[in-house]
């Protein structure tokens, strides 16, 4: 028999304190902690990612972590199975589930949920594999027949190509009519979701000195190091604190004006979770950081 177990979510901008808080509450609730963010997810990022360091890790039981190498594909329905299993997990050693991190998107699908696809056959499988040989023309066949679902989705874009061409040819209709047929189903129906509220000066002022303290651990050279093993073309490649110190090495900018942009692009990206927290969640509960331990400790 399942165990039943407390769930509950700790979001808020980039370096507004999630991990610190996450690992104390874990400790008073005997509780893992799934990481919900779109780099910590990849092996060998570490210091860009600013990942818990082995020491805080080794505190608490931690999952969506070190996961996946950069050159891997990571997408939604990869993360909702890494929950689904650290469900599994947490329900077998009775404990309780602490979600915390600055990719909320993910969190919104796990309450939204994903649509079920159709069944596909071997014999649809081996179909689709051949057709992908040319994978201009299953872009050109997909847009012919559902351009409003092909609108976002880049002609090089393989993984998200040969997923809507299974759609169709398993079931014969175009993606965006299958997804109308067969609306998401909720993964988690009741989650309490507790927001860092930090000011942005403040913030701004966390942000420089987290930057200042990844160049201290060698920034640059964990970048040349994964540039060197997976090319600069993985998408993982592109995130913030990686592009800036390609610009760098390629000699557009001083490293004073690289280590400004990454503050800068980190601020904006700050901007922009603030923002999808506060409009795309309900019931949700915001308090500084010094308070949001004392208010989630009480309600639990």
């Amino acid at each position: 028999m399942n165990t039943e177990i407390k769930q509950l979510a700790i979001i808020g901008p980039t370096a507004s304190g999630k991990s610190d808080l996450a690992i104390k509450i874990a400790l008073k609730t005997n509780s893992y902690i799934l990481s919900i963010d779109s780099l910590s997810i990849y092996k060998e990022i570490d210091i860009v990612s600013a990942k818990p360091s082995s020491e805080e890790l080794s505190m608490v039981k931690h999952f969506g972590i070190d996961v996946l190498n950069p050159n891997d594909h990571f997408s939604v329905d990869i993360f909702i199975q890494i929950y689904q299993d650290v469900i599994s997990t947490c329900q077998k050693d009775e404990k309780n589930l602490i979600i915390v991190g600055g990719t909320s998107f993910y969190l919104k699908s796990l309450l939204q949920g994903l649509s079920e696809i159709p069944k596909i056959t071997e014999d649809i499988s081996r179909h689709v594999e051949t057709e992908l040989n040319n994978l201009a023309s299953c872009h050109s066949l997909l847009n012919s027949i559902d351009p409003l679902y092909m609108k976002n989705i880049d002609k090089n874009d393989s993984y998200r190509i040969e997923k809507a061409l299974l759609i169709y040819r398993a079931s014969g209709l175009s993606p965006s009519e299958w997804f109308k047929q067969h609306p998401p189903k909720p993964i988690i129906k009741d989650l309490d979701i507790y927001n860092i509220d930090v000011d942005r000066d403040i913030l701004r002022q966390r942000i420089k000195k987290r930057t200042d303290k990844m160049l201290q651990s060698c920034l640059i050279d964990e970048v040349c190091s994964l540039e060197k093993k997976y090319s600069r073309l993985p998408h993982a490649m592109r995130s913030i604190g990686i592009v800036e110190v390609f610009e760098y090495l390629d000699g557009k900018v001083s490293k004073e004006q690289m280590s400004e942009n990454i503050s800068i692009h980190t601020a904006q990206l700050a901007k922009r979770q603030q923002t999808f927290n506060r409009t795309q969640f309900e019931d949700i509960t915001s308090a500084p950081l010094e308070k949001l331990e004392d208010i989630i400790l009480k309600s639990i």
